[in-house]
């Protein structure tokens, strides 16, 4: 399967200007709120027409703006599941499966109910949307997708209205419900938990463009882009000035950087996940002035402390020569590192394990 994009759309203060081909059955686009994400999704089903561009999705054209060609939202096949699941109030959830459905009566009735079945629904035909929890109202939207058997789903952020009990179940119920559906699949969401259990191939979106894009896993590990890492959760990010093939200095946290691995000539920023600091409490001559000793690791001072549930939040002040005073660096704990902290007190120094540091453009 394969999805060429190649649009956009101007509005006042903002463009949309898509551009992206992809073949995995499950792709997640990921960015902040007003990035542009469910824009894209619209310019999909037909509901938003682009200015210029051309979509193809498995050699059909939905839109070809030189050719003239513009498909109408039902003429694409495409599902859409929106945040609030848009189900009709006054249809019982049979009723609002049979409206998707084509065909006589025998058929429909037919396919409502081996989508009744199918989507464990069974015993709540006669319900109305308004008698229903929110997993169960998603099970009526989706099967009313899969009752008119589309080529293509779109899921736009179908799960930011829950907490995170039922988020966790919906997500998981929502994976099962479409392990067996062979077209692809598009999750929206601003939640990076959400898109790296659900997509294979992923999408970074900011500003209405897409800053990179790849599979899913490669990209939480080793983004390229500081937009990236940070929509994958990484909190720490200091200016880099590259000072040789082997060398970077961080110029944020005040220290000098020394690698094994080649410094990529375009870097601009460093980046360090909070949970990957290793605490160091003695002295190393080495680091003294924020040398390039083999520690790579910098000095600090404790900020604050916030205590979670599993997690402890601890920010520090970069302490390095010329570090800058605004900057707060994260160092997240599991609830197994707390007795270390609390047997050897605060940490002097936090120490980067080379193969953990991003190198970002």
């Amino acid at each position: 399967m394969e999805l060429s994009v190649k649009a956009g759309r101007k509005f006042p203060g903002f463009s949309l200007d898509m551009e992206f081909t992809a073949r995995s059955g499950r792709l997640g686009i990921l960015g902040a709120s007003g990035s542009g994400k469910s824009m894209c999704l619209r310019m999909l089903a037909g509901i938003l027409r682009p200015d210029e561009g051309r979509i193809c999705y498995n050699e059909r054209t939905f839109y070809d703006g030189a050719a003239g060609i513009d498909l109408r939202p039902q003429d694409r096949n495409v599902g859409y599941l929106f945040q609030n699941y848009a189900l009709f109030p006054t249809m019982t959830v049979a009723g609002n499966i049979a409206c998707a459905v084509r065909g006589s009566r025998a058929e429909r009735e037919e396919r409502v109910s081996e989508m009744l079945s199918r989507f464990r629904l069974s015993g709540l035909s006669r319900r109305y949307p308004a008698e229903l929890s929110g997993g169960q109202q998603q099970r009526v939207a989706l099967a009313r997708i899969m009752a008119y058997r589309p080529e293509l789903i779109l899921l736009d952020e179908p799960f930011s209205a829950l907490d995170v009990y039922l988020k966790d179940q919906m997500q998981a119920e929502l994976t099962e419900q479409l392990a067996d559906y062979d077209g692809m699949v598009i999750l929206v969401s601003h939640s990076r938990d959400e898109i790296y259990r659900f997509s294979s191939e992923l999408l970074i979106v900011e500003n209405g463009r897409i800053e990179e894009h790849g599979g899913t896993r490669e990209l939480f590990k080793a983004p390229g882009r500081k937009v990236t890492a940070r929509l994958t959760g990484c909190k720490n990010f200091s200016r880099a000035e590259r000072c040789g093939e082997h060398a970077v200095r961080a110029l944020d946290w005040g220290i000098m950087i020394c690698t094994e691995r080649e410094i990529p000539e375009d870097i601009r920023f460093i980046g360090y996940r909070a949970h990957d600091f290793l605490p160091v409490w003695e002295e190393d001559p080495e680091q003294e002035g924020g040398g390039c000793g083999i520690e790579n690791a910098i000095p600090v001072g404790l900020k604050n402390i916030a205590e979670l549930p599993f997690e402890r939040n601890y920010y520090f002040r970069p302490l390095g020569e010329g570090a800058s005073p605004d900057v707060l660096l994260s160092c997240f704990l599991q609830r197994e590192r707390w007795k270390e902290f609390d047997e050897r007190g605060i940490p002097r120094f936090l120490k980067l394990a080379e193969e953990k540091i991003l190198f970002l453009r």
